[in-house]
């Protein structure tokens, strides 16, 4: 388990932690998400002992990162950032070394290294120079001594960074199987990396927590929740035919598509069956109908945009 108490980090006068606190449970895959700037990289930082804290507490099941730094370390695997390595080392020579840096001897250091380029799949470059490497492969080449030593806690900054979308998929996939009895931290701007691979979604910005909650949890919470996406094949004046309809909010025409509308909901209840009632009396012109979930994108820019709008103040 994470426990994250009030913790504040600033250098000089800029603070970018602000009496965060945030507890993270074994098991949990945690979408980390914020705009730029918005603290994501430094938390992660300081969890993983990176960088010290002004004020507050990071514990690592019951270890200070601070006071008992050896103890939490050992617990956690992390990828940074840029995914720094070793150029001049081959993806072997590499990984033989963080073994042996994570405390491996003998034939284990092969069972290991063995066992993550299988993982991340990386046998076609196990043997070439990591400077040479794409910087998808250099990822995974990240993604790998991460993984060695087989981490309680798993800490990746942007790790589909680069990849194409098969590789993005191998990689989520493979950080789905890992979070079975891990805790798993991915700091991402790529929203649709939270609903495909996390448990929770924590959003910051300006050093603090301003939503948390699942995927879907946060999703409820959009404009488009219950909205209904109606294509038409032909003109019809649909607005004319929603505008008194009990439960609908409004209705927005795409720009570049005059036949797409998009009719919102009262407070997130559905209206799907009346507006199908309505449709089907009205014979409209369907070449598509459904109802939306809700937009993470939505929530991420309304709780963000929010959070400036106050500081601002």
């Amino acid at each position: 388990m994470i426990e994250i108490s009030h913790l504040t980090k600033k250098f000089d006068q800029f603070v970018a932690i602000d009496d965060l606190s945030v507890s993270i449970r074994e098991g949990e895959v945690l979408g980390f998400l914020g705009p730029n700037g918005a603290g994501k990289s430094t938390t992660m930082k300081v969890i993983t002992g990176f960088l010290s804290p002004s004020s507050g507490r990071v514990t690592i099941d019951g270890h200070d990162i601070s006071t008992a730094a050896l103890e939490a370390k050992r617990l956690i695997g992390y990828l940074p950032e840029g995914a720094p390595s070793y150029g001049d080392m081959t993806t072997l020579e590499f990984l033989r070394f963080i073994a042996q840096v994570r405390g491996f001897r003998g034939v284990e250091i092969e069972q290991k290294v063995d066992q993550v380029i299988n993982e991340v799949a990386l046998q076609t470059v196990r043997d070439q120079s990591i400077e040479t490497l794409s910087k998808g492969f250099k990822r995974r080449v990240g993604l790998a001594q991460a993984i060695m030593h087989d981490p309680k806690v798993l800490i990746l900054d942007e790790p589909t960074d680069g990849l194409d979308p098969n590789q993005k998929h191998h990689v989520r996939a493979l950080i789905k199987s890992l979070a079975t009895d891990k805790i798993v931290i991915i700091s991402t701007h790529i929203l649709e990396e939270v609903t495909a691979v996390c448990s929770r979604a924590v959003i910051i910005a300006n050093g603090k927590i301003v939503a948390d909650g699942t995927p879907s949890e946060l999703e409820s919470q959009s404009r488009f929740h219950q909205a209904i996406r109606v294509t038409l094949t032909d003109s019809h004046d649909l607005v004319a035919d929603v505008a008194t309809l009990p439960g609908v909010a409004s209705v927005e025409v795409e720009e570049d598509n005059r036949l797409a509308y998009t009719i919102f909901a009262e407070g997130g209840a559905s209206i799907f069956s009346q507006v199908s009632e309505i449709a089907q009396q009205k014979h409209w012109p369907i070449s598509e109908f459904h109802v939306e979930r809700g937009q993470l994108e939505d929530v991420f820019r309304s709780v963000t945009q929010q959070s400036e709008g106050q500081t601002n103040e």
